[in-house]
């Protein structure tokens, strides 16, 4: 039995979410972190000492770092779909989910700044530099998509999933966008796969 523990709009919960459905994976899922508490408590710490979300369990085994999940899952249970057998494909596809953690940071300073923020506190000049360097990061997947059409290669797959789950975000704020023409239609294409409506589009809080 699978376990995953986790807010369902948290954007590394989701990932983990995203790819179950894509698997049509059973879990049973506790959320934690947030308003449901959870994380920091002794039992959960146990499990995951940095006290984040999410956190897996299959049987014996413990995982936390949402893109660890995300790598075990695909190899355990998509060997004929999402986990690709060539070392050097698998490669080029799983680079893009580190890559997306250097965009994490600046990204998640313009969602809070903008969606969590009143707007009386906000932090203006932090929230331009931030969304700047996201310009600059985006346009790096953009030109890597103007040459195939996924992130992953020819076919979707686990590379596409960091990144999706930020652009759902980057895609619905309300904010003045450059245009990137090829990130857009990698962007339809995610929006057109039921596993990435039901778990990764939700309401933006």
């Amino acid at each position: 039995m699978l376990t995953l523990w986790g807010r369902e709009n948290s954007s590394n919960v989701k990932k983990v979410r995203w790819l179950a459905a894509e698997l049509g994976l059973s879990y049973q899922h506790i959320p934690a972190g947030g308003q449901f508490g959870r994380n920091r408590e002794t039992d959960y710490l146990a499990m995951n000492p940095k006290g984040l979300i999410p956190c897996l369990q299959d049987d014996d085994l413990v995982l936390w770092e949402s893109n660890t999940i995300v790598r075990y899952l695909a190899a355990k249970y998509g060997q004929q779909s999402l986990y690709l057998a060539d070392h050097g494909q698998r490669a080029n596809a799983e680079k893009w989910m580190d890559w997306a953690i250097s965009l994490a940071v600046p990204f998640g300073s313009v969602f809070i700044g903008l969606v969590r923020t009143a707007p009386e506190q906000r932090d203006v000049a932090l929230i331009a530099k931030q969304k700047a360097e996201c310009e600059r990061l985006l346009a790096i997947a953009d030109d890597a998509l103007s040459r195939q059409p996924w992130l992953s290669g020819p076919a979707f797959g686990i590379g596409d999933i960091p990144l999706g789950c930020i652009a759902y975000g980057w895609f619905n704020m309300d904010i003045e966008r450059p245009s990137l023409p090829h990130l857009e239609r990698w962007y339809q294409q995610l929006t057109a796969r039921p596993a990435f409506r039901d778990t990764v589009m939700l309401p933006l809080t």
